[in-house]
């Protein structure tokens, strides 16, 4: 039976690892933007209990950064650049996130429902 266990156990970690793509391709995604030092929406509703993907775009002419405590994320997004977040699952509440360089506009908040 071990002999079996061996042979089977690099098919099954190729096939796990196959799989990892197409379980981030199903994510719900939401949509984010920081233009004019302002993120829009300010207020983004997502599903409590679920991962998801953020997607983050820069629409200003200055890098930003995505960044939240209460989430434990940062990641700078340059001009004109996109990047994707992943997120979850939340427990249903309120969760501030900032944009870093411009913190004096900057703000805003997830609320997982």
């Amino acid at each position: 039976m071990s002999s079996l266990r061996r042979r089977l156990a690099p098919v099954l970690l190729m096939l796990a690892a196959g799989s990892a793509p197409v379980l981030a391709a199903d994510l719900p995604e939401f949509q984010l933007a920081i233009e004019h030092h302002r993120w829009q929406p300010e207020e983004l509703r997502v599903p409590a209990g679920v991962k998801f993907k953020l997607v983050v775009t820069n629409r200003d002419g200055t890098p930003e950064e995505f960044e939240s405590v209460d989430l434990k994320r940062e990641k700078i997004v340059m001009p004109g650049g996109q990047i994707s977040v992943y997120i979850g699952p939340l427990e249903a509440g309120s969760y501030r996130f900032f944009g870093d360089f411009h913190q004096d506009t900057a703000q805003g908040r997830l609320i997982a429902e």
